[in-house]
């Protein structure tokens, strides 16, 4: 790849993750004297709160991706590589991918985070995460797999194949709950006649004292409120601590009998391999300074959900792995990084927390804002306006926005395709 790409001496930045924080920072770097290289195993950048949405059949995929090189069409100092990652030699200032070794100057990690089982591998095994957009289709095919399913086995058993039990109740858990029950209420029984949709069960399992932890405690009665007049059965302060695929056996000595395990629970920082012992903090985080520097590098740096920052007193263990972290760090350190080439000293980094928020379904949603916390029905709309505006290119926004309204009125998007590798051919 290095010999593919001529370098300018001295000023090749390597991002290895197009997330928000690897996005922002190139973004930043457009024009700059800096030669800007951008590694991800996928060609597109990921929306990856609305992940749910096409998990439930609400959103095509192709509607919150947006290809990297159409993001930065004519611009002569970025580059993009499509491979896989295997390990850094910060000694030799280089990159192991899969299609070959890639020199840097600087190197910034924004790797992201994945999917954290907590060392179980039954329930690695047979649980269906949603950390990316083949995830979320993955799941997609099996819950509506799973209703096909339904209508070949005993009426005994039918309840195990239509039911759905979510483990972690974080906005993503929330939000995939309220959906799912909407489906069950208004979809469901006209694409399925046959079944009845009495006996879907939604479970929400918590292994904290109440839903959205992260949120205030007003927001979370809510927001449980909320969920349980819709007909979600919510069980906190419960872990799942198996699954083999039929049954789910929790931490209070219950067993729920349900074919699909939604996991939500979860994520550790994805490291990588040949970072400097003593780099790697909880959750598989790396250590980094405020100016996002990698501990003992100067010319690496991390950010976002695999960054691990701990000198800020009002967060002593790490920022949340949410987006507006990422894309703070990554305009900081846009700044930073032009700062560098005039000579001028760095400034290190505050997090300015805009809020949290989290909708539940069609009219009903809790917004947290510095000043401001609000639920119902504007809570939604303000919901539906920030994931908006944050939507890479007009026609995603568009399409996105068009499909939102036409389901508010009929709940019906014709969306629920099984589409798979024909693995026969």
């Amino acid at each position: 790849m290095g010999k593919n790409i001529k370098k300018s001496s001295g000023n090749r930045i390597v991002i290895i993750g197009g997330g928000f924080g690897g996005l922002e920072l190139a973004r930043r770097l457009r024009k700059t004297p800096y030669q800007v290289v951008i590694i991800d195993r996928h060609n597109y950048h990921q929306f990856q709160p609305l992940f749910y949405q096409v998990a439930t059949a609400g959103l095509e995929p192709s509607s919150i991706i947006f290809p990297f090189r159409k993001n930065f069409q004519r611009i002569k100092n970025f580059h993009f590589r499509l491979a896989e990652v295997d390990s850094v030699n910060t000694e030799e200032k280089q990159v192991n991918t899969s299609i070959g070794p890639i020199d840097y100057d600087y190197l910034i990690i924004a790797t992201g985070a994945g999917n954290n089982f907590f060392g179980n591998k039954e329930i690695e095994k047979h649980a269906l995460p949603m950390k990316s957009i083949v995830e979320s289709i993955n799941l997609r095919n099996t819950i509506l797999e799973r209703f096909e399913q339904a209508l070949e086995v005993d009426e005994d058993k039918r309840e195990e194949y239509l039911s759905v039990t979510i483990a972690g109740a974080g906005p993503t858990g929330v939000e995939l709950a309220g959906t799912l029950v909407e489906m069950r209420s208004n979809i469901l029984p006209v694409d399925y006649p046959e079944l009845d949709f009495k006996k879907m069960k939604i479970y929400l399992v918590e292994g904290s004292p109440r839903v959205l932890n992260a949120m205030s405690e007003a927001s979370s009665l809510k927001a449980h409120g909320y969920l349980e007049k819709m007909g979600v059965e919510i069980k906190t302060d419960t872990r799942v601590d198996a699954y083999d695929g039929e049954t789910i056996s929790l931490s209070d000595g219950n067993n729920i009998r349900c074919r699909t395990l939604i996991w939500a629970a979860g994520v550790k920082g994805n490291f990588l391999d040949g970072l400097p012992e003593g780099t790697m903090g909880r959750g598989n985080r790396i250590h980094v300074n405020a100016y996002n520097q990698v501990k003992g590098l100067e010319d690496v740096y991390a950010l976002g959900d695999v960054a691990l920052m701990t000198g800020d007193d009002a967060y002593p263990d790490g920022h949340p792995q949410m987006a507006q972290p990422a894309i703070q760090q990554g305009k900081l350190l846009a700044n930073n990084l032009k700062a560098k080439l005039k000579g001028r000293s760095m400034t290190p980094f505050k997090y300015k927390n805009l809020g949290s928020m989290a909708t539940v379904g069609k009219n009903k949603a809790v917004v947290e804002l510095p000043k401001y916390k609000f639920s119902g029905f504007f809570a939604w709309l303000v919901w539906m306006l920030v994931h908006l505006r944050s939507i890479l290119g007009i026609k995603n926004k568009f399409i996105v926005f068009l499909n939102w309204v036409w389901n508010y009125f009929t709940y019906n998007l014709s969306l629920r395709l099984i589409i798979k590798r024909d693995l026969d051919k």
